[in-house]
């Protein structure tokens, strides 16, 4: 503990007190005391006690002076370059501490505190006004971390927050400047009204990067991710990631993407890409820059759970090895939910990265909405208090200053595995794009910047007057690099072929290839061996005798042990925990994460048991074998968007890996619903990215009222194009088995939507034989296999999931046999062959129905009308009235809506008995 720490509120009469108890008994105070004492007893020594006093309360007042700079300096640092800021109440005047003029000449010892040595109170002034009020501001006096807040002291105080560089240092600072600010002038003169959401007014955070991946790297950081929306994307692709400028340019003269490249392609400051560079000491680095929507921060959770992948199966679980780097806004930072998610997520188990570096490109204009109509609170990071996180704000205009906090940010990261804020005050020199009149809505603002210069002008300028450099040798890089620029250019408009080179599918993801309609035609074969099966079975139900698991649950694994081997048959839970464990026995990690996903929130999985004596946890599906892959599950924090976000990272980065989101209730996915429309179902369209994610959406309708009834299943058809997702709703176990199986044994990836279910969980006709699952494979579309003869078959009824059952039940019930139930189990990619089969076999019914539990407005009517038109013209449906809610709220109307659909699906047949 630092001497700062028992003076922030101790009163002079107290300390005098605890002085004569140290003068007796140095022992007989808090070592703190002792520390604070011995450095000023060199300035009372000898002195009478009053006058001893007197110096005392000095030094106190001092000191609490020195701690009011350290927490409250910020208000008051010139970090704003285009405009003055505004007025805080920073309370850092002498007479507030009780100080005056005339201490000004005095010394004190507590020089020593601020790295000064003994030295007057205005020396010790002007140290912290250089320290804290200069072009860096920094909040961190609220930090948990006494050995955090000792390291920033040291690390700022000791040279007045001000980096030494040297010429050479300099030299690179002003190239990389060259490089931002020429990039954007070059591409405003070649490309008039394009939009390129230019970096202008922030371009010194190019050099900030550079030195930050630099200082990475000398820490031991073998790769960056990052994450950033559009604002100044194409000068880090050229600048920072080594994109060629000649690439650039043939997205900016409208050459097309390769015809072997599927998809619609997306604009290119929404484009990602991954580098291997050199940093300047010669060390090899990967960066990778995520690609990302226009839905700001939407990238956010995306890029952590590419970290985490990477850090648990690339880099042995060494958080230090990458790090991630999230760019914000300031409008967006402060204005979007995602932020909270994702701080919330920054130290749980299974989603912390060791830390995250946050830069803000504060232009102080969100769209045409001023700062003051963007926010509520003080700064735009106050965000960062969630975690007590450190945030340095620092002048634009001010590039060494800004490479200084993005250094000591990343210094900060690599050792206390923290997250840390940059914000970086600037100003956005156009409009939101190059095409828009900022003037409509910032008159005086943009009066302001239309005269500002820019930071390049103004840092030549200042190496100039420093000697460091003469006017000629400056003009010389600015020009060699335009010159660069033309000639890629020049070389780009030569170009015969006029398409846009597309790198994907390399590294993890060779050997995976795009999905074709053949692929949904029939699926692979998926079948496991008996001696497997039997293997994992007995490794999920064998539970030490030492580990004391509840009666009640040792009852659900020994009648899982029963099921399987006395009876032959496989339940939900089991049928899910065996495809698990097949996997794992052939390399394939396994994740699963969401609210209550460990026992499952219907509690039917219980992957993980708890001792119910110590809480101490035991994985069956982690004791099948020594040389298994890992399963590894996780109850997310109550979060939707950012989980999935998160898990649709880590499946991005591990293709080999089965990674699922679970949603409590399948309704919950509609809070995701950004990740579904921006990531999951166009990436591969928009940015030549494949994903296998698998989503469990718990669906059907028993009851549970609006919010607990539909995973939504409408809105993933309407998504559902270019098979670019599989939309699922299995009605047997051995069904799941084998799509959880072809999740990963197929050579395509793409994401998995499947409809789970609630109340089948532990239906009684929910069951499959052990055979189902030794051999066959996931079968799109279930015939009824009850039917004899096709020919006296009078009506057809097709449906999905739950209904079903029920659907069954009324036709056993009344001893139909001119009626067949066929169950449509994936809606999409369609299997066109089955359903052209299925027309040739019931294409004689008088009736087909479509039958579902969903209003008619929701469900799959409309899109199975669709699928099937071409066969059927005539086809009808049953189904609730539409409606604008999911479901009823009251379980007597409930139960009554389902009756009649039951009963009208049967309406007009007669019983053959």
């Amino acid at each position: 503990m630092s001497s700062s720490n028992v003076t922030d509120n101790a009163n002079p009469a107290y300390i005098e007190m605890m002085l004569q108890k140290f003068k007796t008994d140095p022992n007989s105070v808090d070592a703190s005391w002792q520390q604070f004492f011995q450095g000023y007893e060199l300035g009372i020594d000898k002195q009478e006690t009053l006058e001893a006093t007197s110096y005392v309360e000095k030094e106190v007042k001092i000191m609490k002076l020195i701690n009011a700079y350290r927490s409250r300096g910020h208000l008051i640092s010139k970090t704003n370059p285009i405009r003055p800021r505004r007025l805080h109440q920073a309370d850092l005047t002498l007479d507030y501490f009780g100080l005056d003029e005339a201490d000004l000449e005095e010394e004190f010892d507590v020089g020593h505190e601020i790295r000064l040595g003994r030295a007057k109170l205005k020396d010790i002034i002007s140290h912290l006004e250089d320290t804290y009020c200069s072009s860096i501001g920094v909040e961190y006096r609220y930090s948990q971390s006494s050995e955090m807040r000792q390291w920033l002291h040291e690390k700022m105080e000791s040279n007045a927050n001000k980096p030494n560089f040297n010429k050479t240092q300099k030299m690179n600072i002003l190239k990389k400047l060259t490089q931002g600010v020429g990039f954007e002038k070059f591409l405003g003169v070649k490309y008039v009204g394009q939009k390129r959401f230019s970096l202008e007014g922030l371009e010194a955070f190019i050099p900030a990067m550079t030195e930050l991946f630099n200082q990475g790297s000398r820490l031991g950081v073998q790769e960056f991710v990052m994450g950033m929306a559009h604002r100044g994307r194409l000068n880090v692709l050229a600048n920072l990631f080594e994109k060629e400028y000649k690439a650039l340019f043939q997205e900016f003269e409208g050459h097309a993407l390769p015809d072997d490249v599927g998809g619609d392609g997306d604009v290119k400051y929404h484009m990602g890409h991954s580098a291997d560079v050199v940093t300047e000491d010669g060390n090899p680095l990967h960066l990778s820059l995520a690609a990302n929507p226009s839905h700001l921060e939407a990238v956010n959770p995306v890029v952590l759970g590419r970290v985490r992948a990477k850090i648990e199966e690339l880099y042995e679980n060494d958080p230090n090895k990458i790090v991630p780097i999230l760019v914000h806004g300031d409008a967006a930072i402060s204005g979007q939910g995602i932020i909270y998610e994702i701080c919330n997520m920054a130290n749980l188990d299974g989603y912390g990265t060791g830390g995250t570096v946050h830069v803000v490109l504060n232009n102080q204009v969100g769209f045409t909405a001023n700062y003051r109509e963007s926010r509520s609170s003080l700064y735009c990071t106050d965000i960062a208090k969630v975690l007590n996180s450190p945030v340095f704000h620092v002048n634009a205009d001010d590039p060494e200053a800004v490479v200084h906090a993005c250094t000591t940010a990343i210094e900060l990261r690599q050792k206390f595995a923290c997250d840390v804020y940059i914000d970086i005050l600037g100003y956005r020199r156009h409009g939101h794009n190059e095409g828009d009149e900022p003037r409509f809505t910032q008159p005086l603002l943009y009066n302001a910047i239309t005269k500002h210069p820019t930071v390049l002008d103004m840092y030549i300028k200042r190496l100039v007057n420093g000697g460091e450099i003469i006017e000629k040798e400056a003009s010389g890089i600015v020009k060699t690099f335009n010159s660069q620029l033309q000639e890629a250019l020049d070389t780009t408009r030569e170009l015969q072929d006029k398409t846009i080179q597309v790198n994907f599918l390399k590294k993890q993801w060779s050997g995976i290839r795009k999905a074709t309609q053949a692929d949904f035609e029939k699926s692979p074969k998926t079948g496991v061996k008996k001696t497997t099966l039997n293997k994992i079975a007995k490794g999920i139900t064998d539970i030490p005798e030492d580990f004391n698991i509840l009666r009640k649950l040792r009852k659900i694994i020994d009648q899982r042990r029963h099921v399987y081997f006395d009876s032959n048959i496989v339940d939900w839970g089991i049928a899910e925990h065996l495809a698990f464990g097949s996997l794992l026995l052939e390399g394939h990690p396994v994740r699963i994460s969401g609210q209550d996903s460990r026992r499952g929130t219907f509690s039917h999985r219980h992957s993980y048991l708890i001792d119910e004596k110590d809480e101490m946890e035991y994985v069956p599906l982690n004791s099948i074998d020594k040389d298994q892959a890992k399963y590894k599950a996780y109850n997310s924090h109550l979060s939707e968007y950012g989980v999935l976000g998160f898990e649709y990272g880590y499946a991005h980065t591990l293709p080999s890996s089965l990674t699922v989101w679970e949603a409590q209730f399948g309704d919950f996915a509609n809070g995701a619903q950004v990740i579904y429309d921006q990531f999951i179902s166009s990436a591969e369209s928009k940015w030549q990215r494949m994903n296998g994610l698998t989503c469990f959406l718990p669906h059907g309708y028993e009851g549970q009222g609006p919010e607990h009834s539909s995973a939504r299943l409408e809105r993933f058809l309407s998504l559902a194009a270019e098979n670019n997702m599989i939309v699922a709703n299995p009605t047997t176990p051995a069904n799941l088995f084998h799509l959880l199986r072809r999740q990963l044994k197929a050579t395509y990836r793409i994401p998995l939507i499947v409809m789970t279910p609630k109340s089948l969980l532990r239906h009684p006709k929910v069951v499959s034989p052990v055979s189902d699952l030794t051999k066959g494979e996931f079968k799109e579309t279930i015939d009824d296999d009850s039917v004899k003869d096709a020919k006296k078959i009078e009506r057809l009824i097709l449906c999905s999931g739950k209904i079903y059952y029920e659907l069954l039940d009324e036709k056993e019930k009344q001893g139909l046999e001119n009626v067949a139930i066929v169950r449509i189990e994936q809606f999409y990619p369609t299997p066109k062959d089955q359903d052209t089969a299925l027309h040739k076999k019931y294409g004689h019914c008088k009736d087909w129905y479509w039958v579902q539990e969903e209003p008619q407005n929701m469900g799959g009517w409309y899109y199975m009308r669709a699928r099937l038109d071409h066969l059927r013209h005539d086809m009808k449906f049953i189904s609730r009235k539409k409606s604008a809610s999911p479901a009823n709220g009251l379980m007597k109307r409930e139960i009554a809506f389902q009756e009649k659909i039951i009963k009208g699906a049967f309406e007009g047949l007669s019983s053959k008995k």
